[in-house]
């Protein structure tokens, strides 16, 4: 077994799946995948069982009955993952938005240079690296990810970044079964909860491109979580409660 996984959440993802599979071992870096597939109606599941007899001992599939949002597929996934042992323990989208080749980076930066958490980010150093997007998407997510920043206070530049690597560690020590969010702001919460407990959290550059293939899951309640929900999960943490 490899010491690192790579989680990659699906909801009719066909157009994508099998490339991003071979993607991801295609690295020097040996990675395992975990496909967590909420029983996508385009049977994503399906491609990734045929998938496996190929893949054999390094693609997993996590099958799930209805979609009940990106964070609970995560935290079944991390749970999946924690169960297994593996020590770094990655969050990918299918979509080729996160390129698969800076996977090897988010891990040099937990295995060699001793992050807790590492963060593919798009708003470092000033700069805004983003391909593919509109404006108004583009000023939506950045200036999100600095009003969280403001909230929080915390020194994390891409809040909303969903290209993570964890030390298994960080998920151990954060109770998983209490993260309140389900949609885009679990990755809000998620750092914020890692912040909490002082863990070493970096940002590593890296360019995010808009999805070519496929339906993006993004929406207004999604963002409204997002951007609401976040005065409240201060204030909670402020109190304790």
């Amino acid at each position: 077994m490899r010491d690192a996984i790579v989680i990659i959440p699906t909801y009719n993802e066909i157009e994508n799946i099998e490339a991003i599979i071979r993607a991801v071992f295609s690295n020097e870096k040996l990675f395992d995948i975990l496909i967590v597939d909420d029983n996508s109606p385009d049977l994503t599941g399906l491609k990734v069982k045929q998938l496996q007899g190929e893949f054999e001992d390094q693609l997993f599939l996590l099958s799930r009955q209805e979609k009940t949002g990106l964070g609970s597929a995560y935290i079944a996934g991390f749970k999946w993952c924690l169960e297994k042992q593996y020590d770094y323990i990655f969050e990918m989208d299918a979509d080729f938005s996160h390129n698969p080749n800076d996977l090897e980076k988010l891990y040099n930066a937990c295995a060699i240079n001793g992050a807790d958490m590492s963060i593919g980010s798009r708003y470092i150093n000033n700069n805004i690296n983003v391909v593919n997007w509109d404006m108004k998407r583009l000023l939506l997510s950045y200036f999100a990810s600095k009003y969280v920043r403001f909230i929080t206070r915390m020194k994390i530049h891409d809040t909303t970044a969903g290209f993570v690597c964890y030390k298994r560690r960080v998920l151990e020590t954060i109770d998983l079964d209490n993260i309140k969010f389900v949609g885009y702001a679990f990755q809000i919460e998620m750092k914020f909860k890692a912040y909490l407990k002082k863990f070493k959290i970096v940002e590593v550059p890296v360019i995010f491109t808009d999805r070519t293939k496929g339906k993006s899951k993004m929406s207004g309640s999604i963002i409204s979580e997002a951007i609401f929900g976040v005065i409240n999960m201060k204030l909670k943490s402020v109190f304790n409660t």
